[in-house]
């Protein structure tokens, strides 16, 4: 394990969870169990990253594309969710964590909006780490949602587009009282943001790495620090 006492934690990671298809075809498993895995190890880097001290963990959970997957395994998922909502609700509760979820909800069934809000609705007095899940998100999707609702805050008067500001507009987006993300950590090799907090991760530090989702543990979310401290962070800015 690395010695992360000197070290910066980030106060924000975001992940992508890539892999869980191809860690399930490689055991000649179906892509469901590899989903499964995947669930169990979000489980466990809640509780690593809470015990490490960062203080938000975002993880991509359900795009808005995902929805194009075959209907078996978007069925699939959906039940997983399910499932998982009622473990993350013990996790949450025995580890301190604050759930919230961002995305556009109403495309689910009532069920799972009905978790979706309990969840949040339980554990919004908890103080430990804040566990956002992006379930049915997407950048762009979210932008557009924000611009809409600008735009009708204008037209009755709550909202004036003359004083349109960075921070004003990102009031309007799903991450509002979110901090961005400090490191950007997506698994399984693949080098793209697909449409994932596009404007939140503009001066976010990426990190890829070639192991599997299901595969990922302690010392991979170690490794990532250790490399993120090793980033000169400028924000556009110059230094030296």
């Amino acid at each position: 394990m690395a010695d992360l006492t000197n070290m910066t934690i980030p106060r924000h990671v975001a992940l992508i969870l890539d892999g869980n298809g191809r860690w399930a075809k490689k055991r000649g498993l179906p892509r469901t169990m590899g989903h499964k895995e995947g669930c169990k190890t979000v489980e466990k880097t809640v509780e690593i990253a809470a015990r490490m001290g960062i203080d938000y963990l975002t993880v991509y959970g359900f795009s808005t594309e995902n929805w194009k997957r075959s209907v078996e395994e978007v069925g699939v998922l959906m039940q997983l969710f399910r499932y998982y909502m009622v473990r993350l609700l013990k996790i949450a509760s025995e580890n301190n964590v604050r759930v919230k979820m961002i995305g556009d909800r109403r495309r689910f069934d009532q069920d799972i909006i009905d978790g979706i809000n309990r969840l949040e609705k339980e554990t919004k007095e908890n103080t430990g780490l804040t566990f956002v899940i992006a379930v049915n998100y997407g950048g762009r999707d979210e932008i557009v949602r924000a611009a809409a609702n600008f735009c009708k805050d204008c037209r009755e008067g709550k909202a004036d587009e003359t004083h349109l500001t960075e921070e004003v507009f990102a009031s309007y987006l799903d991450t509002r009282d979110i901090p961005d993300p400090d490191l950007l950590i997506r698994t399984s090799g693949e080098i793209r943001l697909s449409n994932y907090l596009l404007w939140q991760l503009a001066y976010t530090e990426i990190y890829v790495t070639d192991c599997l989702w299901p595969d990922f543990n302690q010392e991979e979310l170690e490794k990532a620090v250790v490399q993120y401290n090793s980033r000169e962070r400028r924000f556009g800015g110059v230094t030296g």
